[in-house]
């Protein structure tokens, strides 16, 4: 019988006088000593986490499906018996040939995971999920906590975090989206609140309290959905005196918000030393955007094809954010950085339900994740740059057609340039299993810390792990 895995909420830890003098608690490991890998060399000087929110495995699988008719991890799962029958699986994304894939569990603090249960019950993993505040908390620092809590632990003890690691060790530091920069998971990469909603406050903290070098992302309140101009700027995701210093450079970033300027951020050789860069659209940069794949209702409509509505064209793509973002953090900082950047609207798709946008969304995504390893590759090296390639969590359940308590689990199926055969079973978060892509140094340390197994997918650890790799060359503090 396979084990429960279950995270038991540990008793508050006495702070360190140093850490109550900083304002945060460490997890668990002791401060950095001339034995650890980081004093000797051996830890990756530049660390990228590509977050996919929302992204399980077959998010990914109906991308490929759709571009170019291939899949990597699709199976039926009978749950009667067990049986795991798995299709011909071929790689078709970069990351999808790193040298790590391994799973992560994802739920939040005094959650658990329990492969017996999934596998033989369709319906555990709707039961017991994360939110993106806490996942975002958990990648970010290494900590499990309570779910709407942001760089937080369950006792509202600030946490550190990777960004903040990163600037104590003179490395560079910044984070991308696609939603709203001020959202739970760039802002639990930066921000430190009790309400994951409190959107001024996030955007009051990240723009104007911490020494970041980029932060990128939609929420522009002078533009809508469609990237057309308002009338009446909404100040939804930042309030009106953070946005009038941040983008007058009374913060110190360089005000970012045209298409060309962002293309630009990306060639230039003498990039500004800290950029804040806003897309000219309300809240995605192409996931809200109106078209006629949507009813009246902004419901999608079934049998709708990606790309059916023209892209808005006065926003950069993610890769384009991506890039620029590295070319400003290269030139930052001669000891390194720790970049963040998520694909926030596949979540927004899975919510929906909306197959095609999803397809746009993950595609999306997938060429950010190209755009990275084309710069480790042509501006760094594997030997000393970390990319991990994940997901939060997983949203709306979906699976291939005919899935459900009587059929079990069944693979998505479809050609190259057609919507893959499919079913949805949530339109909110699940606690499912989601991947984790890894390669650079300190990729196998993830390795290490897989101590659990899954029946279908394999080896896997808790998503507090990826985070701690870090912790574990870095030090922390």
């Amino acid at each position: 019988m396979l084990a429960q895995h279950t995270r038991v909420r540990p008793a508050p830890a006495a702070a360190t006088a140093a850490a109550l003098a900083f304002g945060l608690v460490a997890a668990t490991a002791s401060p950095a000593s001339a034995d650890d890998p980081e004093a000797q060399g051996f830890g990756p000087d530049n660390v990228i986490v590509l977050i996919g929110d929302g992204m399980g495995y077959d998010q990914i699988d109906a991308a490929s499906l759709y571009r170019d008719g291939t899949s990597y991890n699709q199976f039926a799962v009978d749950p009667d018996t067990g049986e795991v029958d798995r299709e011909p699986s071929e790689a078709s994304n970069v990351y999808e040939e790193f040298d790590v894939q391994l799973s992560a569990a994802t739920y939040p603090e005094g959650g658990s995971y329990d492969p017996e249960a999934v596998w033989t019950d369709f319906d555990d993993v709707n039961n017991g999920y994360t939110d993106s505040a806490a996942a975002g908390t958990a990648l970010a620092s290494g900590v499990h906590t309570d779910n709407g809590l942001l760089g937080l632990d369950p006792d509202l003890l600030p946490v550190r975090n990777l960004t903040e690691r990163a600037q104590e060790t003179g490395r560079a530091s910044g984070v991308v989206a696609d939603v709203p920069f001020s959202h739970a998971t760039p802002a639990s990469f930066v921000a430190h609140n009790e309400d994951r909603n409190a959107y001024d406050e996030i955007a009051r903290e990240m723009l104007t309290e911490h020494e970041l070098d980029v932060v990128m992302g939609a929420g522009h309140p002078h533009y809508d959905e469609d990237g057309q101009p308002v009338d009446e700027p909404a100040f939804d995701y930042v309030d009106e005196a953070t946005y009038e210093s941040a983008s007058t450079g009374e913060t110190g970033f360089t005000f970012v918000e045209e298409t060309e300027d962002f293309a630009d951020l990306a060639e230039t050789a003498t990039p500004p030393e800290r950029v804040f860069g806003l897309a000219q659209a309300a809240a995605t940069l192409q996931y809200d955007r109106s078209g006629p794949d949507l009813d009246e209702d902004g419901e999608p409509i079934e049998g709708s094809e990606p790309y059916d509505a023209e892209f808005n064209e006065n926003v950069p793509s993610l890769a384009e954010m991506a890039s620029g973002a590295l070319n400003v953090l290269d030139n930052s900082s001669d000891e390194g950085m720790f970049l963040m950047v998520e694909g926030g609207a596949i979540d927004w798709a899975g919510h929906d339900n909306n197959i095609n946008r999803l397809i746009e969304e993950q595609i999306e995504f997938d060429d950010a994740v190209e755009e990275v390893v084309d710069w480790v590759e042509s501006e760094s090296s594997w030997q000393e740059t970390l990319v991990v390639v994940t997901a939060d969590h997983e949203t709306g359940y979906l699976a291939g057609p005919g899935a459900g308590e009587e059929g079990g689990w069944t693979p998505l199926t479809g050609e190259a340039g057609e919507l893959p055969e499919h079913s949805w079973h949530s339109e909110d978060h699940t606690n499912m299993l989601v991947p984790v892509y890894a390669q650079g140094p300190g990729a196998s340390r993830m390795q290490h810390h897989a101590q659990y197994e899954d029946p279908v997918q394999g080896a896997y650890l808790e998503h507090t792990d990826i985070a701690n790799t870090v912790f574990d060359f870095w030090g922390r503090g």
